[in-house]
């Protein structure tokens, strides 16, 4: 969150944190789709005028997190299934491409720097410790796009990155999801350490669309919320809730 609302290196240092905090309590379902934003409440919590709260918001909405309609009051934003299924799609291609890239460009040691963040991620499944396993994952896939040293990629991968992170937490609350998931990483980490491309980066992509089935299959049978978390603190702080989703 910090590092995309940060990419500005003009911008006030207050406006982007201000981005930073409201984008991690929406990321963390501190605050729910649809939930008003108070300009004049947020200024007031921040010590300031509603200028640079205006400011944070836009940089919000350009994200993909705030909707701003016209003579109302700014929300956060809610994504129809139409809409996820568009991010998922572009973060799968995208992710086939830095699969491609990592495993031409990772040294050794870096790849194994990879397989340790998937071991951690297993351990946190055997536990119990979803909030663990979803903070690996996010995680490997920081250092995983990083390694692929096209800052192209990262860029457009961070934004997708932020509309989907409370889809993928949803996502991970199943148990089976969590299986399939884990075995995906660590099928892709083989792959890089082959140095075979091609299916390191089906089995990225692949990762991701299995999390969009998981999805459309939970969204289909009603099951839009999230049991509850074990108040795990984002980038920028915030406690964790239960995002709600709308379907198309």
């Amino acid at each position: 969150m910090r590092r995309t609302v940060s990419k500005d290196a003009e911008r006030p240092s207050l406006v982007a944190e201000i981005a930073c905090v409201v984008g991690a309590e929406i990321l963390e379902g501190v605050r729910l789709p649809g939930a008003d934003l108070n300009s004049v409440e947020l200024a007031r919590r921040f010590r300031t005028s509603r200028t640079p709260v205006r400011e944070a918001l836009v940089i919000l909405e350009k994200e993909g997190l705030v909707e701003i309609p016209p003579r109302r009051r700014p929300r956060v934003a809610m994504l129809s299934l139409t809409e996820i299924r568009e991010i998922y799609q572009v973060r799968a291609a995208i992710l086939g491409l830095v699969a491609a890239a990592t495993g031409q460009r990772a040294t050794p040691e870096e790849i194994a720097e990879l397989r340790h963040i998937v071991e951690r991620m297993r351990a946190a499944a055997e536990t119990g410790d979803r909030d663990g396993y979803y903070w690996g994952n996010v995680r490997f896939h920081e250092r995983f796009a990083e390694l692929s040293g096209n800052r192209t990629l990262q860029r457009v991968l961070d934004s997708l990155v932020l509309r989907s992170l409370r889809f993928r937490r949803l996502s991970l609350a199943n148990p089976e999801r969590v299986r399939r998931s884990l075995a995906d990483h660590l099928r892709l980490v083989s792959a890089l350490e082959d140095r075979d491309l091609e299916l390191a980066s089906a089995l990225a992509k692949a990762n991701v669309l299995g999390a969009l089935r998981a999805l459309e299959r939970m969204l289909a049978g009603g099951d839009a919320g999230l049991p509850g978390s074990t108040g795990t603190t984002a980038a920028c702080g915030g406690e964790t809730a239960s995002p709600p989703l709308r379907s198309a």
